[in-house]
């Protein structure tokens, strides 16, 4: 996998610059940029590692008297001035190297996101390396930083492992394609480095593929961009019957939308021989064949150095239609003169790794309604033009009296229905207002081909109260995104009749749920039918529940957030599934709930039942925040090669649960959990003093020597570092490292350092255990736990104390949190309810004025107004 950086429970490639997002009630950091740094191993390998920085001290000094802080700003502005400059901005014009980052979504609309979702149009035609006569044809499609791929190939046995090299020739990515019984490779490469885009734009990648058997078949090719891409509705791999042949190329082609003109492009290799000049012109015949039989022939000249060329079929009379649709055509490209060369391809409608669907609402529908019906279809299109179709309808008011496939309406009474396949459909027995159609269409025009891969066709159902139509939908290709579950199962429903109580909406939806062997829930979701100012609010969650009515606000154990929406799409991947979520999802008890600003307690939703094994929970890459605490100390380094949880970073191994200061930068803790390298920033305490100054060689501000007393502050052996006074540490004694059972003071009055033992609670069992190593303090075994008392009969679903941080808090104990590199969050109220820690961010009134500014000190913007004159 490519190299990248993991925070927040997210992953960011490398030269990212992102603000952390802590999610509810904090929000995002505005004062924090935290920035990818790529690393190279001595192995060559590129990896990322996090560095963050305080912003706020670089922001620049406003010209006015009394500047202000507008909501979602780091710096203040005057307010008369150019009140619209972020600091983001500020930063942008001052450092070229700062990039907006794709993953950054606080900084990217739903119009650029959809702009880049659809803008990525990359080709490449894999030809025979050495002793192969394979030809192959790669689709590649360009969201965000991640590259999906659809390869289907020919004339040589399955690959095994396909390769991206950089210009250099060096490896950039490998993708180990797994076994198999058809001609498709779907895979994708995520997190792909800016260098690697910026070669990738330009045209500088390539990619290969070989075989495991005997014969050791090698095929590689150029990546390249191609506008034919976006029109492209058939297709066709050109192949030439002879052995070892090297040569190979494609055919994109398209029908015009009103007369019968296929439009095609050959991308042609090594058709031209060896040893002819570059620029030499060969003549070629393309020719339009049906069982051998010759239709159509143009004539052209290509070049080495220009072998590709385009052309127009007009006019196709039905027949040629008729076998078109049913892939019967051969397009054959052939050298004249001496020693013809010759490779040819049938023509069928374009295959990739993307899938067609299509959710039907009563939004959607030629009468828009509130129904909260909801419909999903799925459809598979074949090599021969038929085409198979799987519809699921549920929560549907009256009896279903019509399932067809329709063109959009050329007039609003009059509909263009194209196939009828309400004969396939079955109501379900054991649901009212619900059934299914599975079924094949058979004869599937040309022109209809096209529409369909164009997305231009619809699904529409009637019913008996509304027999024009209650849902209807658009045949939509959902770009492929690395979710295999959907071309194995079909999507699960959600609909407003399945929340409790029922919701009368015009919105549908559908998801797909899978766990993989680490036990990570991957999911993505479509919805049909919302408002635009719905659109503009929508959140899902993944509720456990043994019932539906007993979901509640409070249900916060088995309730997981699922990010990403991007307009009415969201898909992801969850890795700190719990157990218990884990086990709603085995046993068939977790729901998918939609959520919008109408409808925050539930717009839509769908039970969910995915099968495993997963008895510990999720494994991997994501380690819970409690297990940050745990201390290793450093052992032999032959015994740490042994470990399998050991983390190997800058050249040294470290023990899982260590910690140490990386030499990238000395600002930042790293700590080792389970492989996994985790660095996080210095955090700097709360200074007493009022007048600070930040010395370039150290990471926290200190006190104003020209002002303070005792400007020195203390110098400890432990780290050979300078602490400034009143500053507290975990002392650093080698080679123990970090020893987080004490606590170090500077005493700013003397300049000595006052170190203490971390005082343990008191036990009340007769045997307590230390249940790691790091751990400081011993505790009662869970089996060892003395009865509870009847006045303790209430604790029993909790401990008495919440852990927030390092620190603990009594029940219904309140307090503010703080946040690295932010400081105390005066805004935000956390206290601790049976051994639950809740937080609330302070509720702010609606503004009547369009531009609220906020002042110092304040948790809720103001208007102007207020206290301006």
């Amino acid at each position: 996998t490519s190299g990248g950086c993991s925070f927040g429970g997210r992953f960011y490639s490398l030269e990212d610059t992102w603000h952390p997002d802590l999610g509810e009630p904090f929000g995002v950091m505005h004062c924090v940029m935290c920035h990818c740094e790529p690393q190279r191993s001595r192995r060559g390998k590129m990896f990322g590692k996090v560095s963050c920085r305080n912003m706020k001290q670089d922001c620049p000094d406003p010209s006015c008297d009394d500047p202000v802080l507008l909501p979602g700003h780091c710096c203040k502005t005057c307010p008369k001035g150019n009140t619209h400059e972020s600091l983001f901005e500020f930063f942008q014009e001052k450092d070229d190297d700062l990039h907006k980052s794709y993953n950054d979504r606080s900084y990217i609309s739903s119009e650029e996101n959809s702009n880049r979702d659809s803008a990525a149009d990359f080709v490449a035609v894999l030809t025979g390396v050495m002793d192969s006569s394979g030809v192959a044809r790669a689709r590649f499609t360009l969201t965000r930083t991640s590259l999906t791929f659809s390869i289907t190939f020919q004339r040589m046995n399955r690959p095994s492992l396909l390769t991206f090299l950089d210009s250099d020739g060096n490896t950039a990515f490998e993708f180990r394609v797994p076994q198999a019984d058809t001609d498709m490779i779907c895979g994708v490469w995520k997190n792909l480095p800016k260098s690697h885009l910026r070669q990738l734009e330009a045209e500088q990648l390539r990619v290969s593929m070989t075989t495991a058997d005997n014969k050791k078949e090698e095929i590689q090719g150029k990546v390249i961009k191609h506008r034919a891409l976006f029109a492209e509705t058939f297709s066709a791999i050109l192949t030439s019957d002879g052995v070892h042949s090297g040569m190979g190329g494609i055919a994109m082609l398209t029908l015009s939308d009103t007369e019968n003109n296929l439009h095609f492009i050959l991308i042609l290799q090594g058709l031209v021989p060896h040893g002819i000049l570059v620029s030499a012109k060969v003549p070629v015949r393309v020719k339009l064949l049906y069982r051998q039989h010759l239709l159509r022939e143009i004539r052209a000249n290509i070049s080495a150095d220009d072998s590709d060329f385009a052309e127009v079929l007009a006019d196709l009379n039905s027949r040629e239609l008729f076998w078109l649709s049913r892939g019967q055509l051969q397009i054959s490209v052939e050298t004249e003169g001496q020693n013809p060369r010759q490779i040819s391809g049938y023509i069928s409608g374009k295959r990739s790794c993307d899938i067609l669907q299509s959710v039907m609402s009563s939004g959607s529908a030629l009468t828009p309604g509130k129904t909260g019906g909801v419909g999903s279809a799925v459809f598979t299109l074949h090599h021969n033009g038929s085409l198979d179709y799987q519809v699921l309808v549920a929560g549907l008011s009256s009896a279903v009296v019509g399932v067809t496939i329709e063109m959009k309406p050329r007039r609003r009474s009059k509909r263009s229905v194209l196939y009828d396949i309400t004969a396939d459909f079955a109501a379900a027995q054991e649901e009212r207002g619900g059934g299914r159609a599975l079924g094949s269409c058979g004869r599937i025009e040309a022109r209809h081909i096209h529409m369909l891969l164009q997305n231009e066709l619809f699904i529409n159902i009637a019913t008996a109260e509304q027999q024009e139509s209650e849902l209807r939908g658009q045949i939509q290709m959902l770009p492929y995104n690395g979710l295999d579950a959907r071309r194995n199962e079909l999507p699960v429903p959600l609909a407003g009749q399945f929340v409790s109580p029922p919701v009368r909406t015009a919105a549908a939806g559908h998801a797909w749920v899978s766990v993989d062997e680490q036990c990570h829930l991957h999911y993505e979701i479509v919805v049909n039918g919302l408002s635009k100012s719905e659109d503009t609010s929508v959140s899902a969650h993944l509720h456990g529940l043994a019932e539906i009515g007993e979901m509640d606000d409070s249900s916060t154990n088995h309730k997981r957030l699922l990010t990403g929406f991007y307009g009415q799409q969201a898909q992801g991947v969850l890795k700190d599934i719990s157990v218990g979520l884990l086990r709603h999802l085995d046993e068939g008890t977790a729901y998918i709930q939609v959520s919008t600003k109408m409808n925050p307690r539930g717009e839509i939703r769908g039970r969910i039942h995915v099968p495993n094994s997963c008895e510990l929970g999720s494994r991997g890459e994501v380690v819970e925040e409690a297990e940050f605490d745990d201390l290793v100390f450093v052992r032999d380094p032959a015994e740490l090669r042994k470990d399998p949880h050991t983390c190997f970073f800058e050249g040294e191994h470290h023990a899982h649960g260590s910690q140490w200061t990386p030499q990238y930068n000395t600002c930042f803790t790293c700590i080792c959990q389970k492989k996994t390298v985790i660095c996080d920033p210095v955090i700097c305490p709360a200074l007493s003093c009022p007048h600070t100054i930040q010395p370039e060689d150290q990471c926290c501000p200190i006190c104003d020597e020209k002002v303070e007393e005792d400007p020195e502050g203390c110098y400890f052996e432990g780290d050979q570092k300078m602490h400034a006074p009143g500053t507290t540490w975990h002392p650093f004694v080698p080679p123990f490292g970090y020893i987080k059972c004490a606590v170090c003071t500077c005493k700013g009055s003397t300049g000595e350092v006052h170190c203490e033992k971390v005082t343990c609670p008191p036990l009340t069992c007769s045997q307590p255990i230390r249940r790691n190593p790091s751990d400081c303090c011993k505790e009662c075994p869970a089996e060892d736990t003395p009865p509870l008392e009847d006045d303790e009969m209430m604790q029993a679903d909790g401990t008495r104390h919440c852990k927030f941080g390092k620190n603990y808090y009594q029940n219904s104990e309140h307090w503010h949190p703080r946040v690295p590199l932010v400081g105390e969050m005066k805004c935000i109220t956390c206290w601790c309810d049976h051994g639950v820690t809740k937080c609330q961010k302070k509720q702010c009134p609606l503004l009547s004025c369009s531009n609220p500014i906020r002042r110092e000190g304040k948790c809720c913007p103001e208007c102007m107004g207020k206290f301006w004159c």
